[in-house]
């Protein structure tokens, strides 16, 4: 438990400080990122448990990556992380699971993120930020990608790319598990 503990006082003093840097009240964070005042209060009081959708909002909010809300301070000049040693961010009723590996530094980060779909079983995703671009890579199964309402399908060892400030979605579209490697790449700090 003392893990989890400090994973939500880390992600309570980086949401504060990024708010108080974008300049914003809770008050205009709340209004902005559709998350309550009274959500926010707890979350910077490291208090509560915000969901995978909330995080989201935050962060497209704020201008940052939700791993630059959720990481400590870097450990050093090359990182090497496997997808095991960090905790799913969603899990699906049927077992899949989206795991956010690690973000890039720099002034236009990019998220890795490692997913497995079960068949059938899907994310909806809010739209996020002007300037987000996904890109996903099936590595094995077949995935159902929509955006903005229109369906592709994309099969093992192909990749697809869009804008990710329209509403989208990922589903499980064969009858084993998909796996697939997506990364979000974050505009720059200065274009937000």
């Amino acid at each position: 438990m003392a893990g989890a503990e400090r994973a939500l006082r880390t992600l309570a003093h980086n949401v504060r400080a990024a708010r108080t840097r974008a300049g914003l009240t809770l008050d205009e964070l709340g209004r902005r990122a559709k998350v309550s005042k009274g959500a926010l209060v707890g979350l910077e009081k490291a208090q509560g448990n915000p969901n995978f959708a909330t995080l989201v909002r935050l962060a497209d909010t704020l201008g940052v990556s939700v791993s630059a809300l959720l990481e400590g301070p870097a450990e050093g000049r090359v990182r090497v992380v496997t997808a095991d040693a960090v905790a799913p961010l969603w899990t699906g009723a049927q077992g899949s699971e989206a795991r956010l590996v690690l973000t890039t530094t720099g002034p236009a980060p990019t998220e890795v993120w490692r997913w497995a779909l079960e068949p059938g079983e899907e994310y909806p995703s809010h739209p996020h930020q002007a300037g987000v671009v996904e890109t996903v890579s099936v590595v094995s199964g077949r995935m159902a990608l929509t955006v903005d309402g229109a369906e592709y399908i994309v099969e093992a060892g192909q990749t697809a790319t869009f804008d990710g400030d329209a509403p989208h979605a990922y589903r499980g579209a064969g009858t084993g598990t998909c796996r697939l490697v997506m990364t979000v790449h974050l505009p720059p700090a200065s274009a937000t």
